[in-house]
């Protein structure tokens, strides 16, 4: 696979994460994709992928913006550096409780790509910077 194929798919995985369409962005991975979550386990497989998704669509209102892609020459490994504008809709387990907070942050993935499809997934961002965006005011001091 070129890199020019490879940056098409990452592209294509994207759009579809955009649109809210999750029916396509499983159709860019692999039947034994690799997730690796910023700050969480390691998820394999399809319906595992499948199973966090749902969980991200239900917590999170999230939009890519700024979406660069880079591909090795041979098309097996990609990068992808992104802005995330979301919005904390419900709150995630272990976290503070969601009020419809909204964040900016910078994000990157890491891809590993093989038989045209998404074999791993990789992304990291600043947990830190998210906890501080959505925390709540400061009470207010009498």
């Amino acid at each position: 696979m070129a890199a020019a194929d490879t940056v098409a798919l990452i592209e294509r995985y994207y759009r579809a994460f955009n649109a809210g369409d999750g029916e396509a962005m499983l159709a860019c991975v692999a039947e034994t994709v690799v997730h690796d979550v910023n700050q969480g386990a390691r998820r394999t497989g399809k319906d595992a992928f499948r199973a966090f998704s749902a969980h991200m669509e239900r917590c999170y209102a999230e939009q890519l913006k700024n979406i660069v892609v880079m591909a090795t020459a041979d098309g097996t490994r990609a990068a992808a550096e992104f802005e995330v504008l979301g919005t904390y809709i419900e709150s995630d387990e272990g976290l503070p409780p969601a009020s419809g907070q909204t964040y900016h942050l910078a994000a990157g993935a890491f891809f590993e790509v093989e038989n045209g499809l998404i074999g791993r997934v990789t992304t990291y961002y600043n947990l830190a910077a998210w906890l501080r965006q959505i925390a709540p005011p400061a009470a207010a001091r009498l």
